[in-house]
């Protein structure tokens, strides 16, 4: 999720935790600990395929986080502010902090590596976009009003209603994919499409319309679905992509980790006498956030390389019309609308 989800679900926690100790510091210390997972965007893992995938891999595991937490307790209570707080529970509350940031990342599509270095599947439930103004607000509004109230029984109580609160729409949100999912799979059973891969996961902003993806041998079918349509309603559009190309290429480690990471959800293209590969969980037909080249023509052959990111956003016309898909079928978000 963004930077401020985090660092206001880490205050919340941390309020619930260590409020009743260390009152409006514990704010302080959940937006510090709730950002630490994400300070690995300043690793170079060494390139922009490594940095894509390694993103989300040790310092969102749990094993990690239950080893650094009583460290990270240790050297808190070097200062005299957090010795009103014991050993254990710093330990518990901290882990706590950094658990349910990578818990709330592995909500969305990404993918968080909770078992790392176990395993280096990377989990993603995909039910939530990576920003969600619903799950934010009550945990915003809930800090806001900590940093000013003084009554502690009643700003624990606004704590954990805000707590409460978003986590009700974390489970609408998988209500909600359950009930889209639904209506994709008939919709596709009903055209006869079988694919290899599928995945579903809200659009920009909201949990009401859904954009899907089923991969098949000769390219992928993109998806739309509003949680009020019908199954004549969901919106199937086929790109072809040219997957097969890969056979052509070395499989070196950067492509092998684009193919893992992805999980199969991925299209080659060939553009400007370069192969990309897209990450097609991100984005949308036309606009995937994640493009790598990963292949460039040289005397009439492709030679693997180049691995560098390409820069591929989607235009704020685009998202306009996403929110007026959600109540109107008639809308086209397909790339053909603006071929």
């Amino acid at each position: 999720m963004d930077s401020l989800t985090q660092i206001v679900l880490g205050s919340g926690v941390a309020y619930a935790t260590l409020g009743n100790k260390l009152g409006r510091k514990s704010l302080l210390v959940g937006a510090v600990f709730g950002t630490v997972p994400d300070l690995d965007v300043l690793i170079n893992f060494g390139g922009d395929i490594e940095n894509f995938v390694y993103h989300r891999s040790f310092s969102h595991s749990f094993f990690i986080q239950l080893l650094v937490s009583p460290l990270f307790a240790w050297l808190l209570l070097k200062m005299s502010w957090a010795r009103c707080v014991s050993m254990k529970r710093w330990t518990v509350a901290l882990f706590l902090v950094l658990s349910t940031h990578s818990l709330l990342d592995s909500f969305t599509i990404y993918g968080t590596q909770l078992l790392w270095p176990l395993s280096t599947h990377p989990f993603g439930i995909s039910s939530i976009f990576i920003i969600d103004p619903l799950y934010t607000l009550p945990l915003l509004l809930s800090f806001i009003l900590l940093c000013f109230l003084h009554e502690k029984p009643f700003a624990q109580r606004i704590n954990t209603s805000a707590l409460i609160l978003s986590s009700i729409y974390l489970a609408w949100g998988m209500v909600a994919k359950w009930h889209v999912d639904n209506k994709i799979h008939h919709a596709l059973g009903n055209k006869k499409i079988e694919f290899t891969h599928y995945e579903s996961t809200p659009t920009a902003l909201n949990t009401l319309l859904w954009r899907a993806v089923a991969v098949t041998e000769q390219g992928h079918y993109e998806i739309y679905a509003s949680v009020f349509d019908t199954t004549e309603k969901v919106d199937i559009d086929f790109y072809s992509s040219d997957n097969a190309l890969l056979s052509e290429l070395n499989k070196t480690k950067p492509i092998t980790l684009l193919q893992n990471f992805t999980k199969g959800l991925y299209g080659v293209y060939t553009q400007d006498g370069r192969v990309i590969l897209s990450d097609l969980r991100m984005g949308q037909e036309g606009y995937y956030v994640f493009s790598f080249v990963v292949a460039q023509k040289s005397n009439q052959q492709w030679e693997t390389g180049g691995f560098q990111k390409l820069n591929n956003r989607l235009p704020l016309d685009k998202l306009e019309l996403i929110f007026s898909r959600i109540t109107d079928p008639s809308v086209d978000l397909s790339a053909k609308a603006t071929d």
